[in-house]
């Protein structure tokens, strides 16, 4: 199976899944296998919900309207234009997969199949039934994919290199595990943003897709702002105000209800509108319904302090800040050239 038949496979998949987004799921004519297919991923869908009560129907048919404009013949193509992609001397690669937001491995598992691998995944529980579905529909889409695919909740054992994702504890058990095979290894990582004060009110609308879109789960969403000494917050809780609904979720307001009393009862100093809390702190990782907010005094000391951290950030979303930046409501519309913690997978894995 050559590149050209690998990419086409996974165009055809691209173009199956745009049957399904939150303005509509149709069936549409002329999409291969689709009599079999199509009702069969609505159950699927209806089963990740079920098994994740973070997986509303609207955050999983994010994630495939994303995969959906990502996975076409000419941008994958654009994609891998840039690399020297050798006749495929076909490894088997191991992923393991974080399970926070819908489908967050899937692009470990486009890379291992796009590259000539064979692909053994290991899934997290919490995400286990979008992934094996679509890998079905590829292997009648691309019968030469079959024997490629392998799914397993077994110890892995028999694989010649590895990428796993998981939280900077299980990263420390990983990088001891994997030590003797080629490995990618992923931390713990969070976004940040930069506001000036001079945010128009439909840039601070974009940030509060940043910081609540999967219920601010995933490693690409805003976690910690950057703002001026002088920053008044009023103009970003109204922005942040046409999100008040998700405090419906039942999930979403046990996590408000437990961190706001934590909050009060250590008498932490904070802001709040209802469903979204803003707190003074260094860190990062902030709780769920809970953005954190440090004071820069110039950008330049700023830029300095955002270096020191790199290994800590996985997005910087501003305007004018940096030439790297994110652009306010993008952080979870990555391109497929926008690789998880900067590590170029397909360059890993062509040099195997």
């Amino acid at each position: 199976m050559d590149l050209q038949q690998r990419i086409t496979a996974f165009s055809n998949l691209g173009t199956f899944l745009g049957q399904f987004s939150n303005q509509i799921i149709e069936k549409k004519e002329n999409i291969l296998h689709n009599d079999f297919f199509f009702d069969g991923f609505k159950h699927q869908l209806k089963l990740a919900q079920e098994n994740n009560n973070w997986f509303t129907q609207e955050n999983i048919l994010f994630a495939i309207e994303g995969w959906h404009k990502l996975l076409t013949y000419e941008n994958i193509s654009t994609w891998l234009a840039r690399y020297q992609m050798p006749e495929p001397n076909p490894k088997k690669i191991a992923i393991i997969m974080a399970g926070n937001i819908p489908l967050v491995g899937f692009h470990d598992f486009l890379s291992v199949l796009i590259s000539g691998h064979y692909v053994i995944v290991k899934q997290a529980s919490s995400d286990k039934h979008l992934l094996p579905f679509l890998a079905k529909y590829l292997e009648y889409v691309a019968p030469e994919l079959k024997g490629r695919i392998t799914f397993t909740e077994d110890k892995l054992e028999t694989f010649d290199a590895v990428i796993a994702t998981g939280s900077n504890n299980t990263a420390r058990y990983f990088e001891y595990y994997f030590k003797n095979k080629p490995s990618i290894i992923r931390h713990n990582r969070n976004s940040v943003a930069v506001l000036t004060g001079h945010e128009t009110h439909e840039e601070l609308q974009g940030l509060a897709e940043d910081v609540f879109r999967y219920y601010g789960l995933g490693c690409r969403n805003v976690s910690k702002l950057y703002v001026p000494r002088d920053y008044n917050f009023n103009a970003f809780f109204e922005a942040m105000y046409h999100w008040h609904p998700i405090i419906d979720t039942a999930k979403y307001a046990n996590n408000y209800d437990y961190n706001k009393a934590v909050y009060l009862m250590s008498e932490y100093d904070m802001l709040e509108n209802g469903f979204l809390m803003i707190k003074e702190d260094r860190s990062f990782s902030s709780p769920i319904a809970t953005v954190f907010y440090e004071y820069y005094n110039s950008e330049n000391e700023l830029k300095e302090v955002l270096a020191a951290e790199k290994h800590n950030i996985q997005c910087v979303v501003a305007k004018g800040f940096d030439d790297n930046e994110i652009t306010f409501g993008n952080t979870q519309k990555p391109e497929l050239w926008d690789y998880a913690d900067g590590i170029d997978s397909i360059s890993f894995l062509i040099k195997l």
